[in-house]
């Protein structure tokens, strides 16, 4: 049981707190009604995602036998049969279908949409360079406008701007983690397409653009006018401090590998996660 519960990754669910985005940031819109929809939207996203994290790894699961860290993952390391893992997949898969029938229609669409396109990474596009990166990026997008959907608001461009922007800096991180680990196209094929000096141009190209949207997002003559502050640019220290202590754990430390564990692990990614949902809350709801 402890092997399925970690082939699930519930850890991991703390990404679909990107789900909560768009209600988080339309105060008018929270209600208690908001706010169940949300948090049913979540718990079916995180069930999606479980079962997109074992189908992964079975696709995996011969190339994480070669990996030091990931051949001791329950399907590479035997302790998971195939069949029971698929089988959990499945399972998961039907719970989040089902959560749907409580949830707007968008929503389910959307969600069907990340299991799809999951379901055809895992199987092929995993391996194709740029590709890769772009659909886990994609991801991140889909939980925004899912949570809209679900919450009945409309997310703004600045925030999916941003969250792609994000996560397509974290996913280019982890690829810079496997080269610097020497994992090869025998690990994962899209590797070929990719070398340190291309992966370090590519976060700086990213991060440039994503420090700059945040920017302008904060002084946005829309975004003052929708909170009534013209104080959101007081959150921009916290977002550099992140990027750059995320940037010194990629590029110094090379150890990039899971960003999951590094936003909960890491103090100084924490406190500049924690600063920033304390400020910016702060400046639309007080």
């Amino acid at each position: 049981m402890s092997d399925l519960i970690r082939l699930a990754r519930p850890k991991h669910w703390v990404k679909n707190a990107f789900v909560a985005a768009p209600l988080f940031f339309t105060p008018d819109a929270i209600t208690t009604g908001s706010l169940a929809a949300v948090a049913l939207a979540m718990l079916a996203f995180s069930l999606a995602a479980s079962a997109v994290y074992i189908v992964n790894d079975y696709f995996d699961r011969e190339a994480d036998r070669l990996h030091p860290q990931k051949r001791d993952r329950p399907l590479a390391s035997g302790r998971v049969s195939g069949p029971a893992a698929l089988a959990l997949a499945t399972v998961l898969v039907l719970a989040a279908l089902a959560l749907c029938a409580f949830l707007p229609a968008a929503f389910g669409r959307i969600l069907a949409l990340y299991l799809a396109i999951n379901a055809a990474y895992s199987a092929k596009l995993k391996h194709v360079s740029l590709l890769d990166v772009l659909i886990v990026a994609g991801g991140f997008v889909l939980r925004v406008e899912a949570g809209a959907a679900a919450a009945g608001v409309t997310a703004s461009v600045w925030i999916v701007v941003c969250t792609g922007l994000l996560a397509l800096f974290l996913a280019l991180a982890k690829r810079r983690d496997d080269l610097t680990a020497a994992m090869g196209a025998a690990h994962r094929g899209a590797l070929d397409g990719y070398n340190l000096r291309f992966v370090d141009t590519a976060l700086a190209v990213v991060l440039g653009a994503l420090l700059v949207s945040y920017v302008i997002y904060t002084t946005d003559a829309n975004a003052i006018r929708r909170y009534g502050t013209e104080r959101l640019y007081l959150t921009v220290p916290f977002v550099v401090a992140g990027v750059l202590r995320y940037l010194q754990i990629a590029l110094v430390e090379e150890r990039s590998g899971s960003p999951t564990d590094l936003a909960v692990g890491d103090r100084f990614l924490l406190a500049c996660v924690l600063g920033w949902v304390a400020v910016f809350g702060y400046l639309i709801y007080a």
